[in-house]
């Protein structure tokens, strides 16, 4: 991890930053506990400005400080997520009639860049690289539709979605094999400069996940061979045995 101690330069502000890109990254979890003077003593900074730092993430609600124990990187049950991805609906889908409306050229072959990896490769194992993809996507039509604001709203709301605890597959909701049709479908609307149905596609989209996370009896995604494990493992411990049980009776 880069020292940052050296520059002297706001260092509140560069500690946030990289702590925020830890937390999308994944490499801190949602639920574990932020170990300060660990990180103060990677970062190369004492524990002020990391303490100021995490204080601010905490007011932007992707860390929570419990009381005589420390800071933790916040865990959203799944009612919280679905207000978050309903106000997704919303903003993205505004996003995305705009991006048709104001896409240019260049933008279009970019657009037509992405999930090329994907496409045609059989079951999507890999969720990593597919959730950097997912989220570098949603942030570009943001970015096309030429909003500051909203971009700024968004940034937020898209690492909170990708950090969702209850699904283990890298932050995921849905299977990728679920999705990639949803967002090429998007990218023809915005690349085809149709305002309306880029909205409705991206709304579609959100809303599919929406219905996912509000009925979880059965939405499982399908999890790939380098997962299984660790999904068991990541399970609650009755939530462990009703999975158990629910393979021993052969039921879906």
């Amino acid at each position: 991890m880069k020292n940052i101690g050296t520059t002297h330069e706001n260092l509140d502000h560069k500690a946030y930053l990289i702590i925020k890109a830890m937390i999308d990254d994944r490499r801190l979890a949602p639920g574990d506990k932020i170990s300060q003077e660990q990180l103060a003593g990677e970062l190369g900074i004492s524990r002020t400005p990391l303490i100021s730092a995490l204080k601010y993430l905490e007011k932007e609600k992707l860390v929570e400080a419990k009381p005589r124990r420390g800071f933790f990187v916040r865990a959203f049950d799944r009612q919280e997520m679905v207000s978050i991805f309903e106000l997704r609906e919303v903003l993205e889908g505004l996003a995305a009639r705009r991006a048709a409306m104001a896409v240019n050229d260049q933008q279009v072959a970019k657009l037509r860049g992405f999930f090329s990896g994907f496409i045609g490769k059989g079951t999507i194992s890999n969720y990593r690289d597919y959730r950097r993809e997912d989220r570098r996507f949603h942030n570009f039509v943001t970015r096309i539709a030429a909003r500051e604001f909203l971009e700024s709203i968004l940034s937020t709301y898209n690492i909170i979605s990708f950090s969702y605890q209850l699904v283990t597959f890298e932050g995921l909701v849905r299977s990728p094999d679920e999705t990639l049709g949803e967002h090429l479908d998007i990218i023809d609307a915005i690349c085809h400069r149709d305002p309306e149905a880029a909205e409705t596609m991206m709304r579609r989209h959100f809303k599919r996940t929406i219905a996912h996370l509000a009925n979880p009896a059965g939405n499982r995604p399908a999890v790939p061979p380098q997962h299984a494990a660790d999904t068991v493992k990541s399970m609650p411990p009755d939530t462990d045995k009703k999975e158990k049980a629910r393979q021993g009776s052969g039921h879906p």
